[in-house]
């Protein structure tokens, strides 16, 4: 650990995001209550991250490689129970069982294994499902009544809602042949799931929108189809892409100037280097925004933009012509060096820190009318740093919204760990927070018969800073972000940070328990 004695963001615990799980918690702790959980809420919210950065004497380099941990609190008649278990992917069993790092990752590279010849490596490269890591520790998201984890590789894992059990692997390149995919899916109100990959169609790699249509009894997987395709703008480096949008005739895609060189990846598995050293930040590359229609499955609509980097779409719609696309912007890609494990170590001594976390919610607002590579100028939405940004999903994900909940990205601010409420309209922000808490994306419910569209809570998973074996569940009024209760878990080990998650009400539960 780096010791500095001049601390340039003393307000900021950045070790919150270095702790390791040591011991699960598979049998539920009931929490320590205080306030109210009101009688409504009952359902289970679960939460994925980064939950071990050891295995054995090694230690993992960057943020997005910690072993995935998932997390359940339980909500039912007011009170709160808390789980926690590891992943168990191909890649976590196969490091563990080694003793050590024998699959690459997004920022560490891994121990050759004598075993694994070139010829290995290069057989390897046609089953990217096989050897791309499996380790996926940034989301969770529901098809149909099946709750699956995911990273940006073409694995996704079934887990049980109630126990935490990892229950099936399934492998996205056998049914739809997808060498990626983000890991932020969209669940329309019908059940059909979107998301957004890389695919060879036609013997050509393209960006493809993939459609997994929701079935009672079928197989959500096996009905799986391509729906929409992209030819990248640069076709040997085509743009990262965490996240994407959709709106009533479109699908969303942001070609932002981060892209990963074709070239670099296979170079990359060939001589087990990590999967970050094929990114390239090209800094004199406008930003693309691209509309694909529903309907078409075709580029219909393509605009520029300034040069940025992004991770987190927090929502698009259309309205009197327009398409209106909000997002949590960068200037460039420093907010995925601020993540390795050695950054974060350092921060307190790096002045620099603070810019490259220096994020600001922007809006994009094309006319459907406007000549093609029309140039757009980005609206600041507000002066703040946002992050893991959340909105009412139901009933305004793709449509006209006014509000959205994130967590605060300025490292260097008075209160770091703050939950944040933006009014898109006025401007208006409201925030959360609480001496060395750090909360985590808060997740918005709203109230039965609900006529606001803030007309409910927010929940968000919280850690100290002060007591490494503290987590508790938040519970805020989403209107005033006042705090309503709280439940405090003393977990056995470390508990860190964690990213992303999903919240299943009591109806959804009950559902899954009889499967």
């Amino acid at each position: 650990m780096v010791e500095c004695k001049t601390k340039f963001y003393p307000n900021c615990d950045g070790n919150v995001w270095l702790r390791s799980c040591e011991v699960e918690v598979t049998d539920p702790l009931d929490g320590l209550i205080t306030g109210e959980f009101p009688s409504w809420l009952q359902g289970t919210l679960l939460r994925n991250g980064p939950g071990s950065l050891k295995v054995g004497s090694m230690r993992f380099q960057h943020l997005f490689d910690s072993s995935a941990l998932l997390h359940r609190f339980y909500i039912h008649h007011g009170h709160v129970t808390y789980q926690c278990r590891f992943l168990q992917s191909n890649t976590y069993k196969k490091n563990h069982a080694a003793n050590r790092i024998v699959v690459a990752e997004f920022g560490t590279a891994a121990v050759p294994d004598p075993c694994h010849t070139i010829f290995h490596r290069i057989a390897a490269l046609f089953k990217p499902g096989e050897s791309i890591s499996d380790n996926a520790m940034i989301s969770l998201y529901p098809f149909g009544d099946e709750i699956y984890a995911f990273t940006e590789g073409p694995v996704i894992h079934r887990i049980d809602p109630v126990t935490l059990d990892t229950m099936e692997r399934k492998n996205l390149s056998e049914s739809v042949a997808l060498v990626n995919h983000t890991s932020h899916p969209h669940v329309t109100s019908s059940g059909d799931v979107y998301n957004v990959g890389m695919s060879v169609v036609r013997g050509r790699l393209r960006h493809v929108v993939v459609k997994f249509p929701f079935t009672e009894k079928g197989d959500m997987f096996a009905e799986a189809h391509i729906v929409a395709s992209l030819m990248p703008r640069l076709s040997m480096n085509p743009a990262y892409m965490h996240t994407f949008g959709v709106t009533e005739n479109y699908f969303v895609i942001l070609e932002q100037p981060l892209s990963v060189s074709l070239v670099g990846l296979v170079k990359g598995q060939l001589t087990n280097q990590p999967l970050s050293s094929s990114l390239h930040w090209y800094p004199e590359q406008e930003t693309h925004i691209v509309l694909l229609g529903r309907k078409s499955g075709k580029e219909e609509r393509r605009y520029r933009t300034e040069t940025l980097f992004f991770l987190h779409i927090i929502n698009c719609f259309e309205r009197d012509g327009n398409v209106v696309v909000d997002v949590c912007a960068y200037k460039d890609a420093k907010v995925i060096d601020a993540m390795y494990i050695h950054a974060i170590e350092s921060m307190q001594s790096n002045a620099d820190y603070a810019e490259w976390f220096r994020g600001r919610p922007k809006r994009l607002e094309m006319s459907l009318a406007a000549p093609p590579l029309t140039r757009v100028e980005p609206k600041l939405l507000a002066d703040l740093g946002c992050e893991t940004p959340r909105i009412h999903y139901d009933l305004h994900n793709g449509r006209a919204y006014r509000y959205f909940y994130a967590i605060s990205s300025d490292v260097d601010a008075e209160n770091p760990g703050s939950i944040i409420k933006v009014d898109t309209v006025t401007g208006e922000t409201k925030s959360w927070w609480d001496k060395d808490c750090y909360p985590s994306e808060p997740i918005f419910v709203p109230s039965p018969q609900a006529k606001e569209e803030d007309e409910g809570v927010v929940l968000s998973a919280l850690v100290s800073g002060a007591d490494e074996c503290e987590v508790c569940l938040l519970l805020l009024d989403a209107r005033e972000l006042r705090e309503r209760a709280r439940a405090y878990f003393r977990t056995p080990s470390p508990a860190p940070k964690c990213l992303h998650g999903w919240f299943l009400p009591q109806a959804v539960n009950e559902r899954l328990l009889t499967l």
